[in-house]
């Protein structure tokens, strides 16, 4: 059963306990990959590796968000500001042991592409926070890999 977590604001990012950050550059310009963040949350589960299905829900305010592996969000969009910055959090899920989440994708425009930035914020017990670093090493690599995913799906549109 889904649980709810503490909604949080994009002030987390500066103190959740965890906070894992990331970053590619790819040669998309920035508009483009902010289009397939935010405006085709849809098409995620085609470049995102472990998302199986999702949706922009409430007129673009929120997401439905199901990985691979069973474990579902329902989140809420924080920022949405074209070409530059998207961010949600996390309202409800079905993850053990998670209590706060805030995603905060930032794009900066490198040369003709996008260096993209993403900040995986988030909170829970002492056992979550120890186990979430050593997730680091996975979660960076499937990052890597979506980002460079994607770049090859806008260079191919």
């Amino acid at each position: 059963m889904a649980h709810r977590l503490r909604p949080v604001e994009l002030d987390f990012t500066a103190s959740a306990p965890v906070r894992l950050v990331f970053a590619e550059e790819i040669a998309a310009p920035p508009e483009e990959v902010y289009a397939a963040l935010a405006d085709d949350v849809a098409g995620w589960s085609r470049w995102f590796s472990g998302v199986a299905r999702s949706a922009s829900t409430d007129g673009g305010r929120g997401r439905d968000i199901h990985l691979t592996g069973g474990t579902r969000f329902v989140e809420t969009v924080l920022a949405a500001e074209p070409g530059a910055h998207y961010a949600y959090r996390g309202d409800r899920t079905n993850a053990p042991g998670l209590q706060a989440l805030l995603e905060d994708w930032r794009l900066t425009p490198v040369g003709g592409g996008t260096r993209v930035r993403w900040m995986f914020a988030a909170d829970g017990p002492a056992a979550f926070r120890f186990v979430m670093p050593l997730a680091r090493p996975g979660l960076g690599r499937a990052f890597r890999q979506s980002v460079r995913s994607l770049d090859r799906r806008l260079a191919d549109s």
